[in-house]
């Protein structure tokens, strides 16, 4: 008689699983992953390999501001700069304009006060570089601390070295550089640190310690080392070095840069309150500023925001959060902290960890309690409790996916969604399927990056260890696939994305993710098929399986493998049977090599592509052995996404054990 043979399907869909045991697991969710690595649980069904990475622009975001050379006539192996706005560090690498080769720091002595610095290089200076020659570092050790993508102009900015820049895809502008009108010299003769100007065209904002500019005609950059008061345009500026030469009356100031030195872990805002669109800028540590593309302001009217961590706009007013005080201006008035024109201020009973607006809520998280403010101005805004037994762990992992917010709880991600009952909140734990995985993911001290990819629902958590490899970085993915439902979230876990900073947005229906790490670029996420030119290794191992029954003996002859494909597949597939025992025989690795022939548009080339032809949607391969329970085990490295749809087992039935 022979031999019969029965289909086994598996539906690949449920995510990455931790909380069940491995029975319990092959039994009620087979289609689930023990192991799902650089997969996402896609919205279209299956298991998609992730996209990969490219830069976002092909040169470096600039090190320590915009560097100018400090006075004409210098030579041999020292150089003086000046508009520097963190510390070089030796073995830093850097060219001067106007000077042939590149030199080598081996040496620094930093002024903070004068934003300047004496460097000793090596090797001399093949000549004397003129006075404020721009200095370029090539190599620097200073990290990006913030990246952000707006809409509004499409462009990208990034906080490095204490200094605000911008790109569309190609060099950086420069963008904190503040706007104080055109500042011209008040009388001739002057001499010394101090230097009377007029002209300033604002009372609000007005130069600050840390800002620095030049005097048409007069050598070498000048550091603003007091905050000014300004009357009537007017003001003495004190400032550091001595002026070089006396300038003339109504000489030009050009202001080059404000200070942002020692800026940490920048957040960004984008908002509208006259017809303009702006962005808001906060760094742990010095004011906030409000930024067009164009233009760069520091807030200066509260130094209760002086070093916010968090801002949001609520209700048309801005709310920075410092500590454990969140402070909002007067309504449709960035400028205004003034509470008679309805701004104001209120503290949380721990340090605020992110604020958030929500259904006309501004939800307001602790490290120990969640507290949600309602109302329309400071009249009859009331804050009121959430939940006084938790909060929130990680103020970068407060996101907004799919109507409901997600946060780093201490026990793993938290969902905090609306319920049908008014004022009601569900406070569940979406990150319960790998509550083991998260344990070890979680730890005290480590920093993480969240980010949102709307077109897939998605939550994307990444684990940053500064100077780690990346190839070791890990994070993880949840895709929500119903809305106010945690126990709807099926998560798969990344390798080889290291993020400390990352910022996602749309413009004109397309999602731009920037992100930035150890290096000294920005990337575009969701971009090409590799890690910047890394092959991305992709794992799936199913649970093991117990086909329908783990007391009789099967005898496997064939997996079918269906799959959506966007270019060749390579890999292979191992079975493992009776949980990998050590004396079990296992049956060889067999390779997957599908795809189809078939191009796709733009990465075609003519006369050497096959045009009209179709991808493979299956893939079968022969395999052997006999088994109680048994677990696919997909690997790929390289190739383009694809999609692991459903497999399916054929296979015979023997004895019972």
């Amino acid at each position: 008689m022979p031999t019969r043979w029965e289909t086994f399907p598996v539906e690949l869909t449920g995510g990455l699983i931790s909380n069940l045991s491995r029975l319990q697991q092959g039994l009620q969710m087979p289609g689930s992953g023990r192991i799902l690595e650089n997969f996402e649980p896609s919205v279209k069904g299956g298991y998609r390999r992730i996209n990969g990475f490219t830069k976002y622009s092909p040169n470096v975001v600039p090190a320590y501001g915009d560097v100018r050379v400090q006075a004409s006539g210098q030579t041999g192996t020292s150089l003086d700069i000046a508009n520097t706005h963190e510390t070089p560090v030796i073995g830093d690498t850097f060219t001067v304009a106007g000077v042939s080769g590149t030199y080598t720091v081996s040496g620094v002595s930093y002024s903070s006060a004068g934003k300047s610095a004496t460097l000793t290089i090596t090797p001399a200076l093949d000549s004397s570089p003129a006075d404020l020659a721009v200095v370029s570092f090539v190599t620097a050790s200073s990290r990006i601390e913030g990246v952000y993508y707006s809409p509004v102009g499409e462009k990208t900015f990034a906080l490095r070295g204490g200094a605000l820049w911008s790109s569309t895809g190609g060099a950086w502008g420069l963008i904190s550089t503040p706007d104080y009108g055109d500042v011209l010299v008040n009388g001739g003769s002057q001499t010394g640190t101090s230097l009377i100007v007029d002209d300033v065209t604002s009372n609000t904002y007005v130069p600050q310690a840390g800002d620095t500019f030049t005097v048409a005609g007069v050598e070498q950059v000048y550091t603003v080392t007091t905050n000014a008061t300004v009357a009537s345009g007017a003001s003495t500026l004190t400032i550091t070095p001595a002026l070089a030469t006396s300038p003339a009356d109504n000489a030009a100031l050009t202001f080059l840069a404000l200070s942002l030195s020692g800026g940490t872990k920048a957040r960004f805002h984008l908002f509208n309150f006259n017809g303009t669109f702006k962005n808001v800028m906060v760094d742990n540590t010095n004011n906030p500023v409000v930024f067009t593309g164009t233009t760069c302001v520091s807030l200066q009217g509260s130094s209760d925001v002086t070093g916010a961590s968090f801002v949001e706009e609520f209700k048309d007013h801005l709310f920075f959060a410092k500590g454990d005080l969140i402070t909002h201006t007067a309504p449709f008035d960035e400028t205004d902290f003034g509470p008679s024109n309805g701004a104001g201020s209120y503290r949380l009973p721990d340090t605020c960890t992110g604020i958030i607006t929500f259904r006309e809520q501004l939800i307001n998280f602790s490290q120990s309690d969640i507290r949600k403010l309602q109302g329309t101005s400071s009249v009859d805004f009331t804050l009121t409790s959430i939940a006084n037994d938790t909060g929130c762990v990680e103020g970068d992992s407060v996101k907004e996916v799919g109507g409901d917010i997600l946060y780093l709880a201490p026990d793993g991600v938290r969902f905090l969604g609306a319920t049908e009952r008014i004022g009601d909140f569900n406070l569940s734990l979406a990150s319960r399927q790998i509550q083991e995985e998260f344990k070890e993911f979680i730890s005290a001290g480590s920093s993480y990056a969240t980010v949102t990819v709307r077109g897939k629902n998605q939550y994307r958590i990444f684990k940053y260890t500064q100077n780690a490899l990346s190839s070791s970085a890990q994070g993880y993915i949840g895709s929500q696939f119903l809305d106010q439902n945690a126990q709807s979230i099926s998560w798969s876990k990344t390798k080889g994305i290291n993020v400390y900073r990352v910022h996602s947005a749309y413009t004109n229906d397309e999602e731009f993710v920037v992100f930035s790490n150890d290096d000294e670029y920005v990337y575009s996420m969701e971009s090409g098929d590799t890690y910047d030119g890394v092959d991305i290794k992709a794992l799936y191992y199913t649970p093991f399986m117990a086909v329908n029954d783990p007391t009789i003996r099967k005898t496997a002859y064939k997996v079918n493998t269906y799959f959506d494909s966007e270019g060749a597949v390579t890999g292979t597939l191992t079975l493992k049977y009776d949980f990998n025992k050590p004396k079990k025989v296992q049956p060889n690795v067999v390779p997957i090599d599908g795809g189809g022939s078939f191009s796709t548009w733009g990465t075609m080339i003519w006369g050497v592509a096959t045009y009209g032809g179709l991808p493979d949607t299956t893939i079968e391969n022969h395999v052997t052995g006999s088994f109680f329970t048994v677990s696919l085990q997909y690997e790929f490295t390289g190739g383009s996404p694809f999609v692991l749809d459903t497999a399916i087992l054929e296979y015979s039935t023997n004895d019972r054990k």
